[in-house]
């Protein structure tokens, strides 16, 4: 089947497929006489394999590894298991500085209501934000590491 068709049945985007390929998830397809790519009918179940994998919060490092395991006949259930734990745990620990963020700055509101806006001479600092707030804010904006396992 043509790139189109593929992209079609899976919903995943011509550019997105190429990108795979380039990358080894989605291994290169034979070539037609026209030099248009011919995919195999089971393109569409790696394809599907490979988002739903990604819904599950897996990098595409780490599905390559999975095929890669599948590639060579092992079994992967345990390989998989553990890279879900392992994401587990990296969203258990940024739950938990969510949490801490926003303790904080439910804190902070909470002082900002009680502070007269007259009281604020500062030209640099609002008096509304403390200085010296014990909050990482390496932690606030970054999602929790991917592992390459």
């Amino acid at each position: 089947m043509k790139i189109g068709e593929l992209s079609t049945k899976t919903g995943v985007p011509t550019k997105t497929i190429r990108y795979y390929e380039d990358i080894g998830v989605l291994p290169s397809p034979k070539r037609a006489p026209n030099g248009y790519r011919d995919y195999a009918d089971d393109s569409v179940e790696r394809l599907r394999f490979v988002r739903d994998a990604q819904a599950t919060g897996l990098s595409l490092t780490e599905i390559s590894s999975v095929l890669d395991l599948r590639r060579k006949g092992v079994g992967t259930c345990d390989h998989v298991t553990g890279l879900m734990l392992r994401h587990l745990e990296d969203l258990d620990r940024h739950i938990e500085t969510l949490r801490r963020t926003r303790d904080h700055l439910a804190a902070l509101t909470k002082r900002a209501q009680t502070l007269d806006s007259a009281d604020c001479t500062d030209p640099i600092r609002c008096q509304t934000i403390e200085a010296g707030a014990n909050v990482d804010s390496s932690e606030l904006h970054s999602p929790p590491a991917a592992h390459a396992h």
